[in-house]
C-alpha cells in the first residue's frame, strides 16, 4: 500500500515504493475525459489513495505492452523523460520498468513547485518531468532539446487527461524554482526541468 508506506515513521520503508497494477476497469471514457479536463489550483490535503495514484503514473508514461512500450511516445524512443513526484513525505523518481517509487530526498520540497509564484497552493503530489537531451544520441542539439520538450509535454497531457477522467484537481505549469530542483533531485549536468503538473483532490 503506497500511503502506508510513503506515511510511515521509517524513511528505510520509504527508500523503495511498490505500485499497484494499473485498474483497467475505470469508467470513463475517452471523450469524457476529454470533455472533463480543464486546470484547478485549489487542492485538498489528502494525499492520493494508492490506486489513484497508481493509475495516474501509469497513465502517464506506464507501460503497456510486452515489449516495452509505454503510454506517451518518445521521440527515436530515447525515453529522454523522467516523472519525479514531490509529495509531504519525500521526492520520488518513477521507474515504469520496476512499477515502483525510488526516494531521492526526504522532506517535504514541494515550495520548490511555486517558483516565481509565492502563494501558489501547495498540492498533495506534484509531478515533475525532466529531459535529457542527450539520450537521443543526435547531433542537432537544438532538435534534441525541442524534441525533449515535446516529449514532456506528452506525459503531462496524459497526467492532465487521466485527472480529468479520474475527477482530480490538476494543472500543468512551467513556473517553479528550476536551480532548487536541480539540486535537490540531483540532476546531471544537460537534464533539465521542463514542465510539472500539482495534482490532488478538489478542495472541499
Amino acid at each position: 500500500m503506497i500511503n502506508a508506506t510513503m506515511s510511515g515513521l521509517n524513511a528505510k520503508a520509504r527508500e523503495v515504493i511498490k505500485l499497484n497494477e494499473p485498474d483497467m476497469s475505470r469508467p470513463v471514457t475517452m471523450m469524457q475525459a476529454f470533455a472533463q479536463r480543464h486546470s484547478e489550483r485549489a487542492f485538498a490535503p489528502e494525499m492520493l489513495t494508492d490506486q489513484d495514484l497508481s493509475d495516474l503514473l501509469w497513465a502517464a508514461d506506464g507501460i503497456n505492452r510486452p515489449d516495452g512500450h509505454r503510454t506517451a511516445p518518445s521521440g527515436m524512443n530515447a525515453h529522454d523523460v523522467d516523472i519525479y513526484l514531490l509529495t509531504a513525505e519525500g521526492a520520488y523518481l518513477f521507474n515504469p520498468a520496476e512499477k515502483c517509487l525510488t526516494l531521492v530526498a526526504e522532506g517535504d520540497h514541494r515550495a520548490l513547485i511555486r517558483g516565481p509564484q509565492p502563494d501558489f497552493p501547495l498540492p498533495a503530489v506534484a509531478f515533475v518531468m525532466t529531459t535529457t537531451p542527450s539520450r537521443f544520441n543526435f547531433p542537432d542539439a537544438h532538435l534534441a532539446e525541442v524534441m525533449g520538450n515535446v516529449d514532456a509535454g506528452i506525459i503531462s497531457q496524459n497526467i492532465s487527461l487521466f485527472c480529468g477522467g479520474a475527477g482530480l484537481a490538476n494543472v500543468p505549469r512551467v513556473s517553479m524554482d528550476y536551480p532548487g530542483l536541480a539540486a535537490l533531485l540531483r540532476l546531471p549536468a544537460g537534464t533539465t526541468p521542463v514542465i510539472n503538473n500539482c495534482v490532488g483532490y478538489p478542495a472541499r
